[in-house]
Parts: structure tokens; C-alpha cells; sequence
């Protein structure tokens, strides 16, 4: 059994949840998602609670497996369609700055050049002084572009500049002063 895939979901007011064959629909008032569920898993809305659950009476290991998978992804679509994701990324670093340039994101990273990072359908930037957020309904998309963004100029461990996660801790290492010292 699985303790996450048991759990049933409870779905907000203003928020739709419909389910046609292998396809479920999730519409609030931030937007609407959709996405195929497999054929070995059910997928039913009771209520004001969606459960779901394997099809058969009897699951397989990998259908036990796939079951919690399919019920966190279904309440990851409720919440996005009712308050949204975000990420926070912050960067560190002389001279690094980050524009919006439309619904793009312009970033100045000590490169000679600047990188455009297209918004895709869903995802809109917010940038602050030494902060950037990503924002969208889909909370795999928010995280696919925050770790693109990431990729840029990632952390280094000696002075800490890059683009990092709001949360991430870089462990920083001693330089080359701490190694003749000892």
C-alpha cells in the first residue's frame, strides 16, 4: 500500500476537477491543466475529495509504484491552479544583473555577452536587485526553468557568486591562504 497514494485530495472552491477516461482536467482561477493518467491507475472525484488509486484489484509492484507517483502529480495540478508555484533563485556576483525584457529575461553574468531566456507559455518572470522568481501553474515547468536559469553561472565554492536556489547552502571552501597556513 502506499502511504502517500491512499491519501485522498481535498479540492478547493473555486477549483473543477474532471476526469474523461484517461484524461483529467483541472481548471481554477489561475488557469487550466491537463495531463493523460495511465491506463493502471484510477483516477475518481467524490465530492469535494479526488481518490485515486490502481485499477486493478490486485496491483502489480510497479503499479503500487506508480500510484503515489499520480496522486502527488494530480494535487500538484490542484495547487497550481488555485495559488500557483514559485521559485526564487539569487545571484551573487560583480556586475551580474537580470532585465525583463518583455515577458523575457535578459541576464548579465561576467560573460561579454548577455543571455536571453525565453518565457515559456505558463511561466512569468519577476525580477528584484539581486533576486529572480519564476512563477507558473505547472510546478515541473517552474522547476525545468529555475534550474535552466541555474545552469547560467552556477555557484562556485570559493567566494559563493552564481546563481543559486533562495534556500541553497553552498558549502565554500578555504582558499589558497588556509592550505599554506597549516
Amino acid at each position: 500500500m502506499s502511504k502517500i497514494g491512499k491519501k485522498p485530495i481535498h479540492i478547493p472552491s473555486g477549483v473543477t476537477v474532471t476526469v474523461s477516461g484517461t484524461l483529467a482536467t483541472v481548471k481554477g482561477s489561475k488557469g487550466t491543466l491537463t495531463r493523460t493518467i495511465p491506463a493502471d491507475i484510477a483516477v475518481s472525484v467524490e465530492g469535494d475529495t479526488v481518490v485515486v488509486s490502481p485499477a486493478r484489484e490486485n496491483p502489480s509492484r510497479a503499479e503500487r509504484a506508480q500510484w503515489g507517483l499520480w496522486r502527488a502529480l494530480v494535487n500538484n495540478m490542484i495547487i497550481g491552479v488555485s495559488t500557483g508555484w514559485t521559485e526564487s533563485l539569487e545571484f551573487q556576483g560583480v556586475g551580474y544583473k537580470a532585465n525583463l525584457k518583455g515577458r523575457d529575461l535578459e541576464l548579465s553574468l561576467g560573460y561579454s555577452h548577455t543571455i536571453m531566456v525565453p518565457a515559456p507559455e505558463g511561466i512569468t518572470f519577476v525580477t528584484d536587485k539581486t533576486s529572480i522568481r519564476v512563477e507558473g501553474i505547472d510546478k515541473e515547468l517552474v522547476g525545468h526553468v529555475a534550474s535552466k536559469i541555474r545552469t547560467y553561472r552556477q555557484p562556485e565554492p570559493y567566494k559563493g557568486s552564481g546563481i543559486r536556489y533562495a534556500d541553497e547552502v553552498i558549502k565554500k571552501k578555504a582558499g589558497k591562504k588556509a592550505a599554506t597556513a597549516a
